[in-house]
Parts: structure tokens; C-alpha cells; sequence
């Protein structure tokens, strides 16, 4: 296997590309269960008939973990609207679109929002008093399952050279609500410093989808402190002002 080719480099793996086919290796120490329900993730979002990168096989290589998939050539959407600012307003219209595409789909072995959020909220590093009503919010939000992506971003759509769009990254995917999915995406693109692109994305979500702003804002301070956990801590800081939630913290 040729592994000279890098196409990314993250924390905690490295990206190459093998011919035709991508190769995501996983830095040592990383957990195994998380690689196999990555595997599991896409396998079953596979099944939706969505157009992403088909799975080939999990492996290791030189003693790490690795989920070898099927490698799409083309140009992320964020690249594009970097590239080409005077079309960035059809970029997001065709980014939102997608989306609903992505929502319109149910996938019920997939493990759910809900259970997610619950089990981070309990993990964040906020006072008791804080995560009791962050719990109590969740347990008040409607029982969806519509399927989410759970890292729906601009770099995680590739726009393949015959004008496919591929959705890309599956680690997060559950079953659950599209408006904690609208949240994640705003709190996403906030901290990427795009306020202005986080508001239009929110304007056009809610044009597009029929939810109201109300809905996803009521998200928000769940979505912010449950991705609050694994965050470096100025983007915990962010997330939790933007959620609403203040600093407030054991």
C-alpha cells in the first residue's frame, strides 16, 4: 500500500490517498470502539443511498487502526467559496440544500441524538445546577429520527468533477433532530470565525426547511455544551457564549 500521498492531517490521524482508494489511519492511543463505529457509521449511512464515500474495509497498519474508503476526487465546497466569493451565496443555498437531502433520510440502527447529548452533557464541566437544566431541556425536546450528520460543514462536502456533491466524515452521524443538527452546523461555522456565513446559514435553513429559528436557538445550549467536551478551551469558551450558557463551570 503507497501512503506517500497525504491528502490531510488531523490531531489524531492522518489522511492518504491509495489509487482510487483514501486511507484514514488513526494515531496510536486512539480508541478502538471509536473506529468501528466510524466503520459502522458509514456503512449504515451507506445504505440510505446518499452520496458518500463508499467503505472498503477496517485494518490495521503498522499497529494503527485504519478505515480504508473509497477516495472521490473533486473540490471541497469550503475551498470553492474561498476560491470564488462571488458565489458564495449559491455555495450556501446548495450547502443547506444538501442538508435537507441528508434529513429527508432515516437510518434507525444508528444511535441517537438524544442519548448522545445526555451522556456529554453529563461530561461537560459545567455546575450541577447548570447540567440538571441543560437535562431537563433535552428531555422536553421533541423524539425525532430523521438522520443527522453531527459535522455538517462546508470542508465536509466534496464537489466531485462530474458536479456530485459527497458528504463526507460520518463519525458523529446519529438519529434524531434536523434543528440540533441546524445547531451544530451555526456553532460550527461560528467557530470558524464566520459570524456572517453562521447567521445566512441559519436565515436560509430556516427558509428551507420550515423550522423555526426558536426551535434551533433552544438547541443551542445543549448542542454548545456537548461539543464543549472534547473542545481546546477557547473554542469551549466560545461555544458556551454562543450557547448561552455563559462560563459557568465546576
Amino acid at each position: 500500500m503507497d501512503l506517500d500521498k497525504v491528502i490531510a492531517v488531523r490531531s489524531n490521524k492522518t489522511i492518504y490517498r491509495d489509487g482510487g482508494k483514501c486511507v484514514k489511519v488513526f494515531h496510536s492511543g486512539f480508541s478502538k470502539a471509536d473506529v468501528l463505529n466510524e466503520a459502522l457509521n458509514l456503512a449504515r449511512v451507506e445504505e440510505t443511498g446518499l452520496a458518500i464515500p463508499r467503505l472498503y474495509e477496517v485494518t490495521m497498519i503498522d499497529g494503527q487502526w485504519a478505515i480504508i474508503s473509497e477516495y472521490i476526487k473533486g473540490t471541497t465546497l469550503s475551498q470553492l467559496m474561498a476560491a470564488r466569493p462571488e458565489r458564495k451565496e449559491d455555495y450556501m443555498e446548495r450547502f443547506v440544500e444538501l442538508q435537507m437531502t441528508i434529513q429527508s433520510k432515516s437510518c434507525p440502527l444508528l444511535s441517537r441524538l438524544r442519548d448522545k447529548m445526555d451522556r456529554k452533557i453529563g461530561m461537560a464541566e459545567l455546575d450541577a445546577t447548570t447540567r440538571y437544566a441543560l437535562h431537563a431541556r433535552l428531555a422536553e425536546m421533541p423524539r425525532e429520527n430523521r438522520l443527522c450528520h453531527g459535522d455538517y460543514c462546508p470542508s465536509n462536502v466534496l464537489i466531485a468533477e462530474d458536479g456530485t456533491p459527497y458528504i463526507l466524515d460520518w463519525a458523529h452521524a446519529t438519529q434524531g433532530s434536523p434543528a440540533a443538527d441546524a445547531a451544530r452546523t451555526y456553532l460550527a461555522l461560528c467557530l470558524q470565525n464566520n459570524q456572517p456565513g453562521a447567521e445566512r446559514y441559519l436565515e436560509l435553513f430556516c427558509q428551507k426547511s420550515g423550522v423555526g429559528p426558536e426551535q434551533i436557538h433552544r438547541w443551542m445550549p445543549i448542542v454548545a455544551a456537548a461539543q464543549s467536551v472534547k473542545s481546546r478551551p477557547e473554542e469551549r469558551e466560545a461555544l458556551l457564549r454562543w450557547g448561552g450558557i455563559g462560563g459557568a463551570q465546576e
